[in-house]
């Protein structure tokens, strides 16, 4: 199978299975979703979405929560992972926002980059989200799915690495929904541990399967 027909192939079956995937993030504006995101780091978004309901209502812009201390923030986000850099991350980057750009998310890459505690990651999921550009967000579901399946090489070692390898094959139109359904397929069937093999769709498309015999005869 050439590169060009298992990516043609994996695709195919996304649209098919997954025509409308989207965040599990839960939000009602472009703060939202940024604040969401930053506190997704190393943390399941089923704990972020528990967690942001009440820091919303007390901070439902970048306003207000600029006029926040970290302490605050803390007390708010303290269930989450690493919430002393959040908090600190969540304050910085709010003051960014009302005083560099008058209180709206900035909608490119690069400058998304500037706020503090937004990566690459977190500003290609932004943007991808918001405003449907063709980023790809690489994060460990990401990183392991392209690489189990073959859609990058084992040399695509580094997020950024994996991140150049899809795009090099991936539509830019469906770029955005690539990144949610690698996610979802690495979160509830190709899991880090114990891949569900058994249950999934790519098995013939998948170079991981292909290079286990014992999963074919245990089907």
């Amino acid at each position: 199978m050439t590169q060009k027909e298992r990516f043609s192939a994996v695709l195919n079956w996304f649209r098919r299975q997954m025509p409308e995937a989207e965040t599990e993030l839960n939000y009602q504006s472009p703060f939202e979703l940024l604040v969401a995101v930053v506190l997704s780091a190393q943390c399941t978004d089923k704990r972020v979405n528990q967690v942001t309901p009440a820091l919303f209502k007390e901070f439902p812009d970048a306003e207000s929560m600029a006029k926040a201390t970290s302490e605050e923030l803390f007390h708010w986000i303290r269930s989450v992972s690493y919430p002393n850099n959040k908090s600190n991350h969540l304050l910085g980057l709010s003051k960014m926002i009302v005083e560099e750009f008058g209180g709206g998310i900035p909608s490119t890459v690069s400058e998304l980059m500037r706020l503090p505690g937004v990566g690459r990651k977190t500003a290609n999921v932004l943007v991808s989200v918001l405003h449907q550009q063709p980023a790809m967000a690489v994060d460990t579901h990401v990183y392991r799915v392209s690489r189990r399946l073959g859609l990058v090489p084992q040399t695509a070692n580094t997020p950024l690495k994996v991140e150049q390898a899809l795009m090099k094959h991936i539509p830019s139109h469906d770029v955005h929904r690539a990144h949610h359904w690698l996610i979802l397929h690495g979160r509830y069937v190709c899991k880090a541990r114990n891949p569900n093999c058994s249950a999934c769709g790519l098995q013939l498309n998948c170079r991981y399967f292909s290079k286990k015999p014992l999963l074919k005869t245990e089907l």
